[in-house]
């Protein structure tokens, strides 16, 4: 009787545990990345993740050979560790290394409620993806880029939004397999769309501004005196 009184309680701690790192996951929802949705509002990290899932979904058939649960897994953990410190934008990324730590010390943060054998697990397929050596976390990182591509030619961007860093960001990920690099010259046409019209409302813009300007009146000549 005992023994089944401490079985149970310790699996109600282990649920209580699970529910407290679920409750502290629920942060994602509020860290907001530097792309936009086509409403025109911030983009958060739950959202980007969640389509990083439903890529995965409809490019399986595509995709042979790789374990498919291990590739979601991946997507849902990848960028976990942002509900304690926030995004990272790519354009302000300056050390690697830096960011590494930081996420891994805040992933440790994150997990630190959960059983040993789940919280090890989660950690695993972080460091998995991180390192990039597996097929599966290969895709993923690819699968990523794309997706932050896609989110950054569909969104309503501010005036000033950097449109021609699509076209360098994560090559050396997209250019990995066939499939990807067919949706990255898709994706980059898409980009350069979106720089044409950028361009064109930029000159919009300062051609209204230019015909907002006070016009100088001139002065009537007066006539040379006789």
């Amino acid at each position: 009787m005992d023994d089944n009184v401490d079985a149970t309680d310790k699996g109600e701690l282990t649920i209580e545990s699970r529910l407290a790192f679920l409750r502290a996951a629920e942060a994602l929802k509020n860290v907001l990345r530097s792309g936009h949705t086509s409403t025109g509002r911030p983009e958060s990290t739950a959202e980007h993740s969640w389509r990083l899932c439903l890529m995965a979904l409809v490019l399986e058939d595509r995709l042979d050979g790789l374990d498919m649960l291990k590739v979601l897994k991946l997507c849902i953990v990848h960028d976990l560790a942002e509900a304690i410190s926030g995004d990272i934008p790519a354009v302000a990324q300056v050390s690697p290394d830096r960011k590494r730590a930081q996420e891994e010390q805040d992933l440790l943060l994150l997990t630190a409620p959960l059983d040993p054998p789940l919280k090890a697990g989660i950690l695993s397929l972080w460091e998995e993806y991180e390192q990039g050596a597996t097929p599966e976390a290969g895709v993923v990182k690819a699968m990523d880029k794309l997706e932050t591509i896609l989110q950054h030619n569909q969104g309503k961007n501010p005036p000033d939004f950097d449109y021609a860093f699509n076209l360098r960001y994560g090559q050396q990920y997209t250019a990995s397999h066939p499939l990807f690099a067919d949706i990255r010259k898709l994706l980059d046409a898409d980009t350069r769309r979106r720089m044409h019209d950028a361009r064109h409302a930029a000159e919009g813009r300062a051609g209204c501004d230019d015909a907002d300007l006070p016009t100088m009146q001139q002065k009537p000549q007066q006539a040379p005196p006789r």
